[in-house]
């Protein structure tokens, strides 16, 4: 299971139980990606073994368990319409294959919250899952789910950025 690259990180400093909760959603929808777990069984281990308890001398931040089960189990849902979404939204030069399973798992959960979270700010959204990317990564992969997320954002919601624009 990934881990973010800097313990420090701002998103670990201002995290609210929310963000924990899209985090470790994102941490789950990779184990299960590499590991072949099950939604289920992985659900459980992180709100039995992980969600605000001390896990190998580090401390866990309490997070918002409904949340985390309605991300994990959104996306694993709704896998086989996000995929197509990140595979349109990319450009030539990263397809999906390209894409890591960190990646995926980030892109995945940011897109089903846009789809299916229509009370909480386009802005909220895209900013908190560049952050997660900015945890595990320092190159342009938080560049990549920026615009994705900034691209998808207009198409769903008809707004990109926090900026409002013609429904369609």
């Amino acid at each position: 299971m990934p881990s973010p690259k800097d313990e420090q990180s701002p998103l670990v400093k201002t995290a609210n139980k929310r963000g924990v909760a899209r985090l470790a959603a994102v941490q789950a929808l990779y184990q299960m990606d590499v590991a072949g777990t099950g939604v289920l069984e992985v659900v459980a281990e992180y709100e039995e073994h992980r969600l605000g308890k001390e896990v190998d001398g580090k401390q866990y931040l309490d997070a918002d368990p409904q949340w985390f089960r309605a991300i994990v189990s959104g996306v694993v849902a709704d896998q086989t319409t996000l995929d197509p979404m990140i595979r349109q939204a990319l450009t030539e030069d990263w397809p999906l294959s390209r894409l890591d399973s960190t990646l995926r798992a980030i892109l995945r959960a940011g897109i089903w919250e846009l789809k299916n979270k229509a009370d909480v700010p386009t802005a909220v959204i895209v900013s908190e899952y560049v952050d997660i990317a900015k945890a595990f990564y320092s190159e342009e992969e938080p560049k990549l789910v920026n615009a994705v997320l900034d691209r998808l954002a207009f198409e769903l919601r008809g707004e990109s950025k926090g900026v409002k624009g013609p429904r369609r």
